[in-house]
């Protein structure tokens, strides 16, 4: 047979299809990880959980079961606890909230026997009171039926009674779409008495906060849930064994529970194909600050951060060469460098290696517009405010750490008090009974690691000016 020769419009086909992965290829970073599924040039929209995050389709229940969320709910349920947990476990999932803790595991630590008779129960943290953070948000506003349907199966799998959410006080629009949304599912048998028809009951409740963000650290959210004051609780015991009302309690983030039901139904090994080891699934990603497209983005978890801010930040602002720093997870994260930038990837192990964190995921660029120095102390500003004053180094550290900055933003320090205010926060980080002393530390090591010179470039400039 002879061979035929392309025409032009097959052969246009075949150069577009070349260029499309000559242009993935580019993006690809070949990581030597074991087993990993390397950075596949951008999440298929066949696997994207959230089909409506940015509200563009019918958010009430029918149109939530249109693009599948409540189905087959009764069978996931029914399958058991045990089958539950193994899946999760499958999948890899983390939590979504900063710690990145194996999430299958920390379901597995509810105890399901207990004699004496107490109730389990589930704590959604919808605080997000982290700074420049909002993923959380889209969920409650556009798909709040995924994160109710969760609920259920998360709250299923560890028998709990009832789970409780608790959203931030400023969250006015998304609490009420949030309570929309669970009359909705109360109303057509989704949960309640006899759940979904799984014979499983489930009651799921809403509670406001009132904005204090040491509400977001899981014993402070159960002390206010309880209607103190929102304060940490030492530990043990775990609120897996003591926690709301002195019952077994597990306090989990939003996305992670919300992405449950669709890992349950197209199960764990799917999740698990996307990302590399250790780093399974996909994340919702903030992509804000000096970016000429401020975004919240679902993509698989490992993504480059250059991948991020071009693709679907739409570059910064002026251009990459205009780019100063980027805080990777929220604000209580070391910053880091543009070289830094360009070569991370966008996942637990990766920021790691440059000495910093994922945390929520929602990163922020800075350009050189920005006075670096004058963000870091008004980061200091923001954790002095919302300490709860429980644990003495954060108490009194931060408070301290933010009076340094302050001068540092003018010059007026010594080169000895870099090294100092280094010290102050390396003896606040890890010695409070939460993690909001290592949030407030960690934004001013970054700073003095990565960024030293411009301390000592401003108090050089304030001792040549004849002040000190």
């Amino acid at each position: 047979m002879k061979s035929r020769l392309p025409d032009k419009s097959t052969k246009r086909r075949m150069i577009s299809s070349a260029s499309r992965a000559a242009g993935v290829r580019s993006l690809r970073r070949v990581l030597p990880v074991s087993g990993a599924r390397f950075f596949s040039g951008g999440l298929k929209d066949q696997d994207r959980i959230f089909q409506n995050i940015y509200g563009e389709h019918d958010t009430s229940i029918q149109g939530a079961m249109k693009r599948g969320d409540w189905y087959k709910t009764a069978d996931i349920v029914q399958k058991g606890w045990e089958y539950t947990i193994n899946e999760i476990k499958a999948s890899g999932l983390r939590g979504r909230g900063g710690a990145g803790f194996p999430s299958g595991l920390k379901y597995s630590f509810m105890p399901k026997h207990k004699p004496d008779g107490r109730p389990s129960y589930l704590v959604i943290n919808a605080d997000e009171s982290e700074p420049c953070t909002c993923k959380d948000r889209e969920i409650l506003r556009n798909e709040p039926h995924k994160l109710v349907e969760g609920a259920l199966i998360v709250g299923s799998s560890m028998l709990a009674k009832a789970a409780y959410i608790y959203v931030r006080g400023e969250y006015h629009d998304e609490a009420v779409a949030l309570q929309r949304a669970i009359d909705e599912a109360y109303k057509n048998g989704k949960i309640g008495k006899n759940a979904s028809g799984s014979g499983y009951n489930f009651d799921v409740y809403v509670h406001r906060g009132a904005g204090a963000y040491i509400c977001g650290e899981e014993t402070a959210m159960i002390e206010s849930l309880e209607g103190k004051q929102g304060k940490p609780r030492l530990k043990p015991p775990f609120p897996a064994n003591v926690g709301l009302w002195g019952c077994p309690t597990t306090v989990t983030n939003v996305e992670t529970v919300a992405v449950v039901p669709t890992i349950m139904r197209r199960g764990g090994s799917w999740f698990a194909s996307i990302g590399r080891e250790n780093n399974r699934g996909t994340k919702l990603f903030n992509v804000g600050g000096n970016v000429n497209n401020p975004c919240t983005v679902e993509e698989e978890l490992g993504a480059p951060m250059e991948y991020l801010i071009e693709k679907h930040g739409k570059g910064v602002k002026g251009g990459w060469d205009r780019l100063q720093a980027v805080i990777p997870g929220g604000v209580s994260v070391p910053m880091i460098t543009p070289e830094m930038a360009k070569k991370c990837i966008m996942d637990f192990d990766g920021l790691r290696e440059f000495k910093s964190a994922l945390g929520t995921g929602s990163m922020t660029v800075i350009d050189k517009d920005q006075d670096l120095i004058k963000v870091v102390a008004r980061i200091s500003a923001f954790f002095k405010h919302e300490s709860c004053g429980q644990c003495t180094p954060c108490r009194e550290g931060v408070p301290w750490m933010y009076n340094i900055m302050q001068r540092f933003t003018v010059g007026n320090a010594s080169e000895g008090e870099i090294q100092m205010l280094d010290e102050i926060s390396r003896q606040i980080e890890g010695h409070t009974i939460c993690a909001l002393g290592d949030a407030a530390a960690w934004p001013v090591q970054g700073l003095i690691r990565n960024f030293r010179p411009l301390i000592e470039e401003r108090i050089a400039k304030y001792k040549a000016a004849g002040v000190m």
